[in-house]
């Protein structure tokens, strides 16, 4: 980066940010303008992908921070024709809360130790009952999706990536992304309506 400019040449919309020229200049001089400029961009969004999946503010940016960690240590392994650097970053936080999980023992990520919703009184077994039948019934419908519409629903719903992130990362259209979400929501709504 020329001497006096700012950070903010880095700070684009998603379709002009450039993650795979800054984790090549990551590589190779340890530039930290432009980690900086993927910390900034992609902490939150990394913190919000975790928060989805339910772990706590706290512990979703701790983990976005760890995630980055790794990318700065890991980023002469980035390359560039196997995925984007988008992608790669996004495996990445994927790892990270897989080796947390396996750290913690923990059978299913992000179940927190503290309380309970409000809603559901730990004295009503028979309500947990209901919730957990309920859960399973909405999970089986979803992995029943075909291949590429699952996909699309994980990344965006649970992953929590733009639509347009979602068409990098797999390299398709915009539009077919766009088909293949609104094709597995009708999908959902129809298998769901047996729940009233």
């Amino acid at each position: 980066m020329p001497a006096g400019a700012s950070l903010s040449v880095y700070y684009k919309p998603m379709a002009e940010f450039d993650s795979d020229r800054l984790v090549t200049r990551v590589a190779a001089a340890q530039d930290r303008d432009a980690f900086s400029a993927l910390f900034e961009y992609y902490a939150p969004r990394i913190k919000a992908m975790m928060m989805r999946r339910g772990a706590s503010s706290d512990r979703a940016e701790d983990l976005a921070q760890e995630t980055l960690i790794r990318v700065w240590h890991k980023a002469a392994q980035y390359d560039p024709t196997r995925a984007s650097a988008s992608a790669w970053v996004y495996s990445i936080a994927r790892n990270v809360s897989v080796d947390v999980v396996r750290r913690e023992g923990r059978a299913t990520a992000w179940i927190e130790d503290e309380t309970l919703p409000e809603e559901i009184d730990p004295d009503q077994p028979e309500l947990h009952l209901l919730v957990a039948e309920r859960e399973s019934f909405v999970r089986s419908r979803i992995i029943s999706l075909p291949d590429e519409q699952l996909r699309v629903i994980r990344l965006s719903f649970f992953d929590g990536l733009a639509h347009a992130e979602i068409a990098d990362q797999l390299g398709i259209p915009l539009g077919t992304v766009k088909s293949r979400i609104r094709l597995a929501l009708q999908r959902l709504r129809d298998r769901l309506g047996e729940l009233k």
